[in-house]
């Protein structure tokens, strides 16, 4: 009689030295690749953090604080373009020496990476039973290689508060319902007006008592601002605030709105205004649709996201490091690509379609992650040499290279999947995800 045949052994996850080598081996290479990422930005030299603290001195000794100007090889002149209340923030920092101001603003810049981070990938950690501290160490380090992180850091930008102050709003206080939700909203759009947008996008998720406290707030804010500095105060909300030539060019490749593809096409002229309102009216009424059905159906990251992608569209400037929220665009598309079932796309259920389709959308899911993480590591300005006189697109593979974040975006707010709640676990991953948060560090690996 023949012996019987011996099944192969199983094979398990039962060498956690092997794993514990594998990982530390994918963190190290990560962090090696950092500096050659950050190599092209150095040039930079926080070129926008010292333009803020020469205008915080300018306005210091007295001068008018919306007439300094700061010569550019590229923009031409550039001058300090932010509300009072964002310079009443920075005027200390006129007191400290400048080598200091960099330190203090690139650690907040990389605490604040290291805490969205963690926010953002928590319940994707929880929900999958992912390895805690290495998802966290590798999207962080992920995060800082994008190249809007790249450009925050390097040219000294504030952006990175302004994230926090948001997403501490929509991904915690607004779903639990806080008195105090719509404060970190308001704040950020006292301080450089982009972050209205959540404003209206909590008009349109019907969260009638955060959008009033954002409102209110940022009057708040605007006013105690024009207490301090009155005539600075008229002169940007009267004049400096529609004077988009101060800011830069629009036809510049960095600026990726909807108005910079348009001027792209026109420049050296401004294109007609008539066609990008129109333009701006269907994206911004179709995306804020999207985004309050994601957050009527409880996926409130999907809808932060899309209302971010949509400000990027409909803002006349959105420089690359103002695009942030693909960040969060790609731990959604991660997510949704990793649940069982067929991950919808705004449905309220795991309905059942064709055998296979759930895989396969799954698999598009995945690739669009993918794609998207790769595009913006990359980036549209970091590695490409796109001159100093203003340039039309005047053929199709330069139309796609010079406004790849605008195509990316657009893509996006098409195809941005609502994650509904995968049975009873998922929906208390929804309720939990702050604790879940808290406890992290507690957890088992």
């Amino acid at each position: 009689m023949p012996p019987e045949p011996v099944a192969p052994p199983a094979v398990t996850d039962d060498d956690p030295g092997g794993r514990t080598v594998r990982r530390l081996v994918t963190v190290v290479a990560l962090a090696a690749v950092l500096p050659a990422l950050y190599l092209p930005g150095r040039v930079h030299d926080f070129f926008d953090l010292k333009i803020y603290m020469r205008a915080m001195r300018w306005w210091a000794d007295g001068n008018p604080l919306y007439d300094y100007v700061q010569p550019d090889r590229v923009q031409g002149e550039l001058y300090f373009t932010y509300p009072p209340f964002s310079a009443l923030l920075l005027r200390p920092f006129a007191l400290i020496p400048l080598g200091a101001t960099v330190t203090i603003f690139t650690v907040l810049t990389v605490l604040g990476v290291v805490v969205t981070t963690r926010w953002l990938v928590a319940p994707m950690i929880a929900r999958h039973g992912l390895p805690r501290v290495f998802t966290v160490t590798v999207a962080v380090l992920l995060v800082l290689a994008v190249e809007s992180t790249r450009e925050t850091i390097t040219f000294g930008q504030i952006n990175m508060l302004l994230v926090v102050l948001i997403l501490a709003d929509l991904l915690f206080a607004v779903p639990q319902g806080r008195r105090w939700a719509g404060v970190g909203v308001g704040l950020a759009t006292a301080l450089k007006i982009f972050p209205g947008i959540f404003i209206v996008y909590l008009l349109a998720c019907r969260r009638w008592w955060a959008a009033a406290v954002a409102s209110a707030t940022a009057a708040a804010a605007t006013l105690l601002a024009a207490a301090v500095a009155p005539d600075d105060s008229w002169r940007f909300w009267t004049h400096e605030l529609w004077a988009t030539d101060r800011v830069g060019r629009t036809d510049y490749t960095g600026n990726q709105s909807l108005f910079g593809l348009l001027s792209r096409f026109t420049a050296p002229d401004k294109p007609d205004r008539l066609p990008w309102l129109l333009l701006v009216a269907v994206v911004a009424a179709y995306g804020l649709w999207r985004a309050a059905r994601a957050a009527r159906a409880g996926d409130h990251l999907a809808g932060l996201t899309l209302t971010g992608l949509i400000g990027g569209l409909v803002s006349p400037i959105t420089w690359t490091h103002h695009l942030y929220w693909f960040i969060p665009a790609v731990v959604v598309l991660a997510d949704a690509a990793l649940r069982p079932g067929r991950p919808g796309a705004d449905l309220a259920t795991t309905a059942a379609g064709p055998p296979g389709a759930g895989v396969a959308r799954r698999r598009w899911l995945g690739v669009l992650a993918i794609g998207t993480a790769l595009v913006i590591i990359y980036g549209v300005v970091s590695f490409q040499d796109w001159g100093v006189a203003p340039a039309r697109t005047d053929s199709p593979w330069e139309f796609l290279v010079r406004n790849t974040y605008v195509l990316l975006s657009l893509l996006l707010l098409a195809t941005l999947p609502t994650r509904p709640p995968v049975g009873p676990a998922g929906q208390r991953d929804r309720a939990e995800a702050p604790q879940k948060l808290h406890q992290m560090d507690r957890g088992p690996e």
